[in-house]
């Protein structure tokens, strides 16, 4: 008997794109805990299995621990509000992590303008 082929390769990926876009409204909308303030969520990662999904977020000013310990704290919340909205057999339980990307990304700018601006004095 021949391999069976997925019949949607893309469709974690699909799952991912929906389950931000879903947990976006639902946080903005419907979660009403204080330490939640401005956050952005960066990416979603699914298991193949569609047990588990990792939720990267950032915030733009507050305190980032306690801010993942409160999303954290309202995942299983959050998991009913997609359990609700999506039509996949499987909601995943949610695992929220702090996404250092953009930091990360404000300390090399900062590095390569104080490389160039030493270059340009040296010359």
């Amino acid at each position: 008997m021949p391999a069976r082929k997925s019949t949607t390769p893309n469709r974690g990926i699909r799952v991912a794109d929906q389950i931000q876009r879903d947990l976006t409204e639902l946080i903005a909308r419907e979660l009403k805990d204080p330490r939640v303030g401005m956050v952005t969520l960066q990416a979603v990662e699914v298991t193949p299995d569609y047990a588990h999904a990792k939720v990267y977020f950032s915030v733009l000013n507050g305190d980032t621990q306690a801010t993942q310990d409160a999303l954290n704290q309202a995942a299983g919340f959050l998991r009913n509000g997609l359990f609700k909205r999506l039509h996949i057999h499987t909601v995943p339980t949610l695992h929220f992590l702090f996404d250092r990307t953009t930091e990360r990304a404000a300390d090399m700018n900062a590095l390569i303008a104080k490389a160039v601006s030493s270059r340009a004095k040296e010359d």
